[in-house]
């Protein structure tokens, strides 16, 4: 639970930028979801509903890779721990309908030839999991230029199956995908 006005106001902003997307989502709205003055925002982001969304996008990649940590570490082996990955973004996109996805991605698709500081943000989240996933392979055997071509892999079909999930109301895409990504690992792991 967020802490400070500022956390909650981060928190309330990642919550409906992942369900409503940037424009979609309305400062008055995001101040209402943190139980925060309206004044608030402009004092903890004095570049407005852009400076919070770029700080948004930031720290959801930062506990998105904190997710796969915790994952990984529970998991057995490095298959296992991307097979779990997927089938929790599968049952996180039942539990909530279909309305919890990536944040990032969805910003991304929204406004990346439009606002270049949350282009920048969302690139540098997208390159942060691409780096973690990449020494997280490496470090499960798997060849460097293999790990980031694999990290890419599984996140290109992660990210693909999310949009397919929240259009189709069924999380098939994401089964097939994780399936696959559990098969591109285990074929690295081989080579």
């Amino acid at each position: 639970m967020a802490s400070t006005t500022k956390d909650r106001i981060i928190d309330s902003s990642a919550e409906l930028f992942r369900r409503q997307g940037y424009t979609g989502t309305g400062v008055k709205q995001i101040v209402a979801a943190a139980n925060a003055p309206f004044g608030s925002i402009y004092h903890f982001f004095p570049g407005g509903k852009e400076q919070l969304a770029a700080e948004t996008i930031r720290s959801s990649g930062q506990l998105y890779i904190q997710l796969f940590a915790t994952i990984a570490l529970q998991a057995p082996d490095v298959t296992t721990a991307v097979g779990d990955f997927f089938a929790g973004a599968a049952e996180t996109l039942e539990e909530t309908d279909y309305a919890d996805a990536c944040p990032i991605a969805t910003v991304a698709l929204e406004v990346a030839n439009t606002s270049e500081p949350l282009r920048e943000a969302t690139a540098e989240v997208f390159d942060s999991w691409i780096v973690g996933a990449t020494e997280y392979f490496a470090a499960a055997g798997i060849a460097r230029e293999d790990s980031r071509e694999l990290a890419f892999t599984m996140l290109s079909l992660l990210e693909g199956a999310f949009i397919f999930c929240r259009a189709m109301r069924t999380t098939e895409p994401l089964q097939i995908a994780g399936a696959s990504a559990v098969a591109a690992v285990q074929a690295a792991l081989v080579r």
